[in-house]
């Protein structure tokens, strides 16, 4: 005779899975026009989660399949999600698992919305990165530009006004969040009086006229705004605008059209480290196309060789890794170009992660050994537990 633990498990299966089935037959929720167009924070919190272990094929360039039947085990993934629906792991407003480039699982919670860009905050750094790398594969960069002077590419700057040391600043610095430029609060502040001398690579010139010498010692990983430097040489190299780069040469080819990018107010280029909004499926497809090597549907976007750097453990982080450091089963937190990365330990093995992060709550995770990819978002998400929970609930649904 079977145990009432037992038959109390079956039962919550049951409904488990009865539950995933009536809701992948019905619609995710979506934002309306006004909505799209109008602030995040004015999103209607939703009645009723979300959550589908069958995902609709959208005709967006995105492969689905099913949970449990493409890979996964579907109840260890239910409970999950019925765990995030009653904000046990902090206010997400969309889950999502694609496993060897299908779509497998897609929830919203809370703000989530299907067709809603959501504000992305320092996810918005990958995004750039990835421009750059884009750069690099049509030939307007190479990949011996990286350890080249940064300024070297803006024609625009006086460099007898430099600080010490301004020439040692390298595009692998700016990209690794150690260019070594140090601007205090005060300063900042008096420059921003006169905007009108920030505009273009004005900036750029305000920053390496009034910051500490540029020193070995100043050179190590202080996240900031390596982003805008980048954003700055993008600009100055590609035929027209930044942002029209980014548009046609990158989110184009990969059929993305519903986002947000901001404009800075004082640059007048696209923003490098925030300020744009990507919607969950947008976000999927970053994280497929990193998996793939900077391949999407047979075109290579960005050089294999970048992509491989950039979610590489360059530099190490130790207590400076702002949103997951010294969460239980994490370690050797790292950084690449622009993507964070850490060891994620299931039992006695450790799984190598390479992952997006935004403030909040965004993050695009990937565990290449298990051709996985989570992606999450959140709004006033201060719980640094997303990689725990991906180390804690999600990969040993997927670990054979």
């Amino acid at each position: 005779m079977k145990s009432k633990t037992g038959l109390l498990l079956i039962v919550l299966l049951l409904i488990t899975n009865n539950s995933l089935a009536q809701q992948s037959d019905s619609l995710a929720p979506e934002a309306t026009a006004a909505e799209i167009k109008g602030s995040f924070s004015d999103i209607p919190i939703l009645t009723e989660a979300f959550i589908d272990a069958t995902p609709m094929d959208r005709n967006d360039g995105i492969l689905v399949g099913k949970l449990g039947i493409d890979g996964g085990k579907k109840e260890l993934i239910a409970k999950l999600a019925r765990d995030i629906s009653y904000n046990q792991y902090g206010i997400y407003d969309s889950f999502l698992i694609a496993h060897k480039d299908k779509l497998l699982f897609e929830s919203y919670f809370t703000r989530g919305r299907i067709n809603l860009p959501h504000p992305q905050a320092s996810a918005t750094k990958t995004w750039t990165g990835l421009a750059f790398g884009r750069a690099i594969q049509l030939g307007y960069l190479t990949m011996a530009d990286l350890d080249r002077p940064l300024v070297s590419f803006l024609k625009d700057l006086d460099p007898t006004k430099f600080v010490a040391g301004a020439e040692k600043i390298t595009l692998n610095h700016a990209l690794t969040m150690s260019s070594g430029i140090r601007i205090s609060e005060e300063q900042k502040e008096e420059l921003n009086k006169n905007p009108g001398q920030l505009k273009g690579q004005g900036k750029v010139q305000a920053l390496l006229e009034h910051s500490a010498s540029i020193t070995e010692e100043s050179q190590v990983f202080k996240y900031g705004g390596g982003a805008a430097l980048v954003m700055q040489v993008i600009e100055a190299v590609v035929p027209g605008s930044a942002m029209d780069f980014i548009e046609n040469e990158l989110l184009n080819k990969m059929g993305i059209s519903n986002y947000k990018w901001q404009i800075n107010d004082q640059t007048g280029l696209p923003e490098a480290g925030w300020r744009t909004s990507m919607t969950s499926r947008a976000m999927v497809k970053l994280g497929i196309l990193a998996m793939n090597k900077g391949q999407w549907n047979g075109e290579q976007l960005i050089p294999e060789v970048f992509i491989a750097k950039a979610t590489s453990k360059i530099l190490d982080t130790g207590d400076n890794a702002v949103y997951f450091g010294g969460c239980r089963g994490i370690s050797n937190e790292g950084y690449g170009y622009f993507w964070w990365n850490a060891d994620l330990k299931v039992g006695n093995k450790s799984y190598y992660c390479a992952n997006a992060q935004g403030g909040g709550g965004q993050f695009i995770i990937l565990i290449e050994e298990l051709d996985l990819i989570v992606v999450v978002t959140g709004h006033n998400n201060r719980h640094p537990s997303t990689l725990r929970m991906t180390a804690d609930r999600i990969l040993p649904a997927f670990i054979k």
